[in-house]
């Protein structure tokens, strides 16, 4: 038992790594960009808030499970912000390596199950990984609206680029969420470029 616990120590004392990794959303006040830890924290309230809004039902503890943890290959990789510009392959690959070397700090039972939720977010094929991609995707929305735009003038992000990047995920999962956001969208790029 105590091999074990430490293990899950070890684990969780990585984790704490999260919260040094920033990102490039900054939080409402405007004051600092937020780190990787608060935004898993703030999605997975998110969902249990907006669940409701899911296309179709979901597990909401699930895709809580799903969001706390989908991040955490950061602490290797780091953030990649969505209108960033980077090599997708290469960045897949470093994250794969990260989820192999966090996950592989648990037992083997919960490394299994953590290593099964990360990789059903990352293929967003089920119907709770889809709306908790959908999730994931309108936070920093939401933010850049509440902060008068937050970091999109900085990354020169488009109305186009956020239907692409973002809106088709967040409609994939919850389109009435969507829907609320592109008028406010709209509005802000009416008056700001």
């Amino acid at each position: 038992m105590s091999d074990r616990i430490s293990q899950q120590m070890a684990f969780l004392n990585e984790a704490d790594g999260l919260k040094n990794v920033l990102r490039a959303t900054r939080i409402l006040n405007g004051s600092r960009r937020e780190n990787s830890g608060e935004h898993s924290w703030h999605i997975a309230l998110y969902a249990m808030v907006m669940a409701e809004h899911a296309i179709k039902p979901v597990n909401v503890d699930r895709v809580i499970k799903m969001l706390l943890i989908h991040d955490l290959v950061e602490i290797d990789a780091g953030d990649t912000p969505i209108h960033g510009d980077y090599d997708v392959a290469a960045m897949e690959a470093i994250e794969q390596a990260a989820a192999d070397r966090i996950f592989g700090l648990l037992p083997a039972d919960q490394r299994d199950t953590f290593r099964a939720l990360w990789d059903e977010f990352e293929a967003a094929q089920s119907d709770d990984a889809i709306f908790a991609k959908s999730i994931d995707r309108v936070q920093p929305v939401i933010c850049n609206l509440e902060t008068g735009g937050g970091t999109w003038p900085e990354f020169n992000v488009t109305p186009e680029q956020l239907e692409t990047r973002v809106g088709v995920k967040v409609a994939k999962g919850a389109p009435a969420i969507w829907r609320h956001l592109q008028s406010r969208i709209k509005a802000w790029f009416d008056q700001n470029t």
